[in-house]
């Protein structure tokens, strides 16, 4: 008869789109997404971000505007990475602890005309190095203990700011518990730590760092203190040890590649799982669709839906606004 084992048939189970969304198992909404946005000096200037079909860098009257998108569709927090004038830049990233830097402005300015969205700061020094470095550097060597003084520094006076939550995403060893001691000895005992806490050195962030001019200042590579992206057990570990020194909420860096890891970190640990779905990741979607390989809208709303389904709790992509966009009208 061509019977299923005991009559059993799944396809009952996906028969109609009502029974379909009544037993799905995993659930995308606006409020799984942060929305990392890219912030310049000037008034009412932006810029498209080549790489990035979509992406814009904005100043920070346009960052109000799009921030005010993100609330009123539902999408909880934004991330936020500032480009940094060349003339700002040097070895020491000394413009990173200046009170007055564009990022503390645009935080502020965010803080005063959209409270209700969350801010997640970027700690980590590459923005303002003229070597393009997440630390500081002697001699061709990446020096820890001075770099995490620094992002002590920098944490601090994004939280003076009104960051919500302060996310070092530099991979030097003991900067969680760091920048966890600044902040507590400073008054900011509620602020948050978001630990970028498995990241790896991974060609995928090609686009961001054109993104934030950075990837002209960088001389060498990341691979001393960004992960290798053969390692599993490794980043366990890591993640063990940001949780031990104080995170509040992990991160896995870049996402899709590396969703195994997610499942790993969340099954493991139980802790707010996060996961960014990087600048690379988001431009191939957009370059296959513009060459008319995928559906830009049906290949992000499953990618998205994968991550949620690997264990994230949350997820930066730049791809949120589409996101959210879609949801809105799926329920309406």
């Amino acid at each position: 008869m061509g019977f299923d084992h005991k009559g059993i048939r799944m396809r009952r189970l996906r028969s109609a789109p009502w029974i379909r969304e009544m037993l799905s198992e995993t659930r995308l909404s606006p409020a799984d997404l942060i929305w990392p946005l890219f912030v310049i000096e000037g008034q009412n200037a932006r810029e498209a971000v080549q790489s990035m079909p979509g992406v814009e860098r904005t100043s920070i009257d346009l960052l109000i505007e799009k921030a005010k998108q993100a609330r009123d569709l539902g999408i909880p927090a934004i991330a936020l990475f500032p480009v940094v004038p060349s003339d700002k830049k040097d070895e020491s990233a000394s413009e990173s602890a200046n009170e007055d830097n564009l990022m503390c402005r645009a935080i502020r300015a965010l803080k005063k005309d959209v409270p209700e969205i969350g801010i997640v700061a970027d700690v980590a020094l590459d923005p303002y190095t003229s070597h393009g470095h997440d630390g500081l550097v002697r001699d061709g060597i990446i020096l820890n203990d001075e770099t995490v003084e620094v992002l002590c520094r920098q944490a601090v006076v994004q939280a003076k700011a009104g960051a919500d939550i302060i996310a070092p995403s530099d991979m030097m060893d003991g900067r969680v518990s760091g920048i966890r001691a600044a902040l507590d000895e400073a008054g900011y005992t509620q602020i948050s730590i978001m630990a970028y806490a498995a990241k790896f050195a991974s060609c995928f962030y090609g686009p961001f760092r054109d993104a934030v001019q950075s990837g002209g200042f960088l001389k060498g590579d990341k691979k001393t203190y960004q992960m290798n992206p053969a390692n599993a057990s490794e980043a366990l570990r890591e993640v063990e040890l940001d949780i031990g020194e104080g995170a509040d909420m992990v991160m896995v860096k870049p996402g899709l590649p590396y969703l195994d890891l997610v499942y790993r970190v969340k099954t493991a640990f139980n802790m707010p799982t996060f996961a960014y779905h990087v600048s690379g990741e988001y431009s191939m979607l957009k370059a296959a669709s513009e060459k008319g390989y995928l559906d830009y809208e049906a290949a992000m709303m499953e990618t998205l839906l994968g991550f949620k389904r690997a264990g994230c709790d949350g997820i930066l992509t730049y791809a949120a606004l589409d996101a959210a966009g879609l949801l809105a009208k799926q329920r309406s």
